[in-house]
């Protein structure tokens, strides 16, 4: 019966949606996302439940990795793309300057899985002070999405914190499901990704969460602006229906989000059907308690982005930017 009311649950969203669809055909739009993963919850819900079309939008979704979703945008082939901050930041320092009309999550999303027989042998204690546990990377190979992506960056920080050099880290740059291929077949000793990627093997036993950036690690880092949906200037000033739409979108998809979890959950389960379920839901529970609800971009969130980059080493520390003014509105999200 419950499954029957979620069920039910759905086809009532979905006419909602389809009810309030705009008249004029929608205008097309290419949103490019870093990769595949429940980062992108808002926006898989946007589509999934028609709402980009009720806002008088034709989403069309690609993933280009790392900080390529961001340059899509800077190159005129997306028009809007869901990077970090430090990203946003980092190009803004060479006079690059996007604009960040919505964020979809206020803490570092990324989660560190190391395989278990080395962390135990390493005398891992979940309990332990972020950069004691942050230590155990040394001579390890950990997989990132791409050079200069967050994850990338999450990893470096933790290299800096737990006081080993580079080199002491080697990073193999992959995707998602290639990460969990290449840990079950010991290529890589562990794997730094967004949910659900990270409990994919956290949950089968073999390997521990070493650091979690959604329950707050590192602290000195809270806010943070992680995901940001992110678009020219000149977007919003002159095809402005465009930013009114994808921003009132992101507004009602987190919002369906928080108000309406078990059938947001049955949508996004249709995406990620291969993950076991549990894998699946607690991931899901993780993604709904940073995401913010009005997605309001956090100043101080980019702000701690920027020191992320310093800290990664990504970012040389007299490149810092004097000023966050014009690099956020929340004009589209209200």
């Amino acid at each position: 019966m419950r499954h029957a009311a979620i069920v039910a649950g759905i086809v009532a969203s979905l006419a909602f949606a389809s009810s309030y669809a705009q008249a004029a055909d929608p205008v097309p739009v290419v949103l490019a996302n870093p990769a595949i993963s429940l980062s992108f919850s808002a926006a898989y819900i946007a589509e999934d439940l028609g709402i980009f079309t009720k806002h008088g939008l034709a989403v069309k979704m690609i993933e280009i990795p790392g900080v390529g979703s961001f340059n899509a945008v800077i190159s005129g082939s997306a028009d809007f793309a869901q990077p970090s901050a430090i990203t946003l930041t980092r190009a803004a320092a060479k006079g690059q300057r996007l604009l960040a009309i919505a964020e979809t999550s206020n803490k570092p999303i990324i989660q560190v899985a190391l395989r278990k027989e080395i962390a135990e042998a390493g005398g891992f204690d979940p309990k332990a002070p972020f950069e004691k546990r942050a230590s155990l990377l040394r001579g390890h190979t950990i997989a990132a999405d791409a050079a200069g992506s967050l994850i990338h960056a999450y990893v470096l920080l933790m290299i800096k914190r737990g006081g080993l050099k580079p080199e002491d880290v080697q990073v193999a740059f992959m995707q998602p499901p290639n990460m969990v291929a290449a840990f079950q077949s010991k290529q890589i000793d562990g794997y730094a990704m967004s949910p659900p990627w990270p409990s994919v093997t956290v949950v089968s036993g073999a390997a521990v969460m070493l650091a979690s950036g959604p329950d707050g690690e590192p602290a000195d880092l809270e806010p943070f602006a992680n995901n940001v949906v992110v678009t020219q200037p000149a977007t919003c000033q002159q095809r402005r229906p465009l930013c009114v739409g994808m921003g009132g979108a992101f507004t009602e998809a987190e919002a369906f989000l928080h108000d309406h979890p078990a059938e947001a959950f049955e949508l996004l389960k249709k995406r990620f059907s291969t993950l076991d379920p549990a894998v699946l839901a607690a991931s899901f529970e993780t993604i709904r308690k940073i995401s913010p609800n009005p997605p309001f971009v956090s100043k101080k969130g980019i702000e701690n982005a920027e020191i992320m980059n310093v800290d990664a080493g990504l970012m040389k520390p007299e490149d810092k930017l004097p000023s966050y003014e014009g690099l956020s509105t929340d004009e589209f999200v209200k």
